[in-house]
This record gives structure tokens, sequence and C-alpha cells, in this order.
């Protein structure tokens, strides 16, 4: 297609109107999303509910289309309106601005994550009710708030409700992660997040001295522990070609602290780490090997916790599971290579799986570089036109399951 063709589609012009609306953090304003919602949904014939599960400032949006069989458990099509922030003087193209290139790139903020997805499962209802399909399933396609930042404001405390429990949702799409390869990876599970401080006490004074049982030793042991358990987890990661990222278990240090002054022993220090625990790892054993290593290191240490999710089943991708089954039947029948993954980071499908619902992450993007939070954040015109109509063949198999 030329410029001029992606210019003038219909759903292209949906999709950069979207991109245009800055609802960037680290103070999104949701309201003209919701406007423009509104209007698509008064442009498809379908009814709009707003909640607010957590305040008014953080809205859900739920457009609905009604199936043949209410009554049958609802397939949900989930996608959040936030964005990550810009900072502008690294982009080529204005962040907001939607720009098309002579290739087709469109440039925006959210191209990718993930305002391209939810665009695209409007633009695959409006193409199948054009054509007059009627599905067996009603069908949710829900706009959140607060993703980003994990959604305590949005899905979270959305799924807690009676307002979700109505929508008798029995399974869901959610985003995953373009590809830049022929392969599409679907997801579908995620590592448990624990976002975890040590606050490490220890014997204070002098720096001329050699004091004994230092929060500095206790710091040096608890680091030796901890690099020890990443560097298996990057053998174990490098040595097995078959396993991605999502596999094993990450381990980063993000954050240090502590100390007064460079001739004074610290009564405290603290030390911040990123874990994302892979599957296989029993919750209780790690727990149980962290507090073992503070002992050792010598006590007087606190483990504080920013974020400790819990174990969350993940979804069944064989026969035992009918969803998967009209998934796999419609990338088939498409041609499409498609290879099962657990997800790197974290998205609200976790939310929806803990419910025991269960979700893939998909995002038809392949041959695509992987841009989420990245300046010139881009999606190819092409691309994401193929991708609306992988949704509708996808949407059709999923809301026909019996």
């Amino acid at each position: 297609m030329s410029s001029t063709s992606w210019e003038s589609d219909e759903e292209i012009k949906y999709f950069r109107e979207y991109l245009r609306i800055p609802s960037v953090h680290p103070d999104p304003d949701y309201e003209p999303c919701l406007e423009f919602l509104r209007r698509q949904a008064l442009q498809l014939e379908l009814p709009l509910a707003v909640h607010y599960p957590f305040d008014a400032k953080n809205p859900v949006a739920v457009i609905t289309w009604q199936g043949l069989q209410p009554q049958l458990p609802a397939l949900l099509l989930n996608s959040h309106m936030d964005v990550v922030p810009v900072f502008a003087e690294n982009w080529t193209h204005p962040p907001f601005g939607a720009d098309i290139d002579a290739q087709g790139r469109i440039f925006a903020r959210g191209t990718q994550d993930m305002k391209c997805v939810g665009m695209q499962y409007l633009a695959a209802i409006r193409a199948l009710k054009r054509n007059g399909t009627r599905l067996k399933r009603t069908i949710h396609i829900s706009f959140v708030a607060d993703e980003e930042m994990g959604g305590r404001r949005g899905m979270r405390p959305f799924v807690e409700t009676e307002e979700f429990r109505v929508l008798n949702v029995g399974f869901g799409l959610d985003e995953g992660l373009a590809s830049p390869t022929a392969e599409f990876p679907v997801f579908y599970a995620e590592r448990s997040v624990w976002r975890m401080t040590f606050k490490i006490s220890g014997t204070a004074g002098h720096g001329s001295l050699l004091l004994p049982n230092t929060a500095g030793e206790k710091l040096h042991y608890l680091l030796d522990k901890m690099m020890k358990l990443r560097r298996q987890q990057v053998a174990r990661l490098e040595n097995n070609p078959e396993l991605t990222i999502g596999d094993v278990t990450t381990i980063n240090l993000t954050r240090l602290g502590g100390g007064v002054q460079s001739n004074v022993v610290p009564p405290q220090l603290t030390a911040g780490f990123d874990v994302r625990l892979a599957l296989d790892v029993v919750h209780e054993e790690f727990l149980a090997q962290l507090h073992s290593w503070m002992e050792e290191a010598g006590g007087g240490i606190e483990l504080e916790f920013d974020q400790k999710h819990p174990y969350v089943p993940p979804t069944a991708t064989d026969d035992s599971n009918p969803f998967w089954l009209a998934f796999k039947s419609a990338t088939d029948e498409l041609g499409l290579d498609v290879r099962p993954q657990i997800f790197t980071g974290g998205t609200d499908s976790r939310y929806l799986r803990k419910s025991g619902i269960g979700a893939l992450g998909f995002s038809p993007m392949n041959h695509t570089p992987v841009l989420l939070h990245d300046h010139d954040e881009w999606i190819g015109a092409d691309t994401y036109l193929k991708g609306v109509q992988i949704y509708e063949k996808i949407i059709s198999n999923l809301a026909n399951v019996d």
C-alpha cells in the first residue's frame, strides 16, 4: 500500500486517533480515552459500561457484543489504555503524533504496548458485524487503567467486583509481544514477581577499625548468594536452547542504600532485588532459603516486599482446554507459526488466571522489533491490518466454542 492508502484506511484512522491521546504516566488522564471509546461503541452499535473499581481516576470501560447463547461463559478481550512515559528528545517523531513514514511505520507511544491490540479487537468486531456474523458466546472488550503500574488500580480490583462477576467470563485474550522473526509467540503463563528489600543492620563505628558483624559484611554475604543463584539461572538458559527467559528465575540487584559518610561504618545498609520466580520454583522453599541466608550472614536482617505475587497456575495448552484448541485451530488455518511461551514480564492476564479464568497473551506482530517502553516505538500499517484479520478468525473460533 502507498502512504496515502494507509492514511485513508478507516481502521488506521481510528488507530492513529487513539494513539494521539496522551494517556501517559505518571498522571494519565483517561477521560479522552473514554470519549473516544464511547464514539467507537456508538459506531459499532454496542453498549459501553464504565466501572471504577479503585477510584474515580482509574476507569475500566467494557464494550459488549451479546452472543446467540448468552448463558455460555463469555470471551473477554482485554487491553489497557495507559502508556509508559516518553522522553521526546530521544524520538525522531512526536511520541503522540502517530506519524506514518514512507515504509508504513506508525510511530507513537502505545503502538506496540498496547493500543494496537485494543483497536484491532474493535476492528475485528466491526468486520464481523459488517459481514453479518453472529457468534455463540458474548464478547466483552475491556479497556483498563493502570496496567503499566501493575494493575493495582485497574484489573486487580476489577476482578473482585460484582460488575466483573456478572460478565460471566470464561476465557480471556490479552497482550503479548512483537516478534522480530516469522514466529508468533503466545503466552500461557507468567512468572511470579517478588520485589524485595533486605534491610541489613550491623555494628556501627569508626572507619579505621575492623568491627565484627558489620552491615557491609552481611551485605557481601547476601550479594554472593543472590549472584550465585543468578549465575546458575544464566547457565541454565545458555545451556538449553529450548528455554526462553520466561522459563528461568531472573534475579537483578536494583537498589543499594545506606551510609553516613566515608569514614563511618553505617548501622544499616539496604539492598533491593527484582526477582521473577519461574513456574518450577516452590515459593515456600525459596522464601525459606532467603531466611536461611539472612541467618548465615549474621542475623539482624529484615526482609520487606514491595511485591510478592503468589504462584498462579498456567493456562492449559493441550486437549483439556477447548479454548486453546480453538485458538490453535485458527492460527493453524491461517498458517501462523505459533510458539507457546511463558511471558517475560507481567500483564493483567495474571489476575484472570488467579481468578480461575484461562487467558492467552497474543499480539499479532511478527517481523517487528520489540520496542515496548523504548523510544521510536512503532508498528507497520500492513502488520496492523494483518493483525485485524488474524483476530477476526481467532475471535470467531473462541466465541463459537461449545
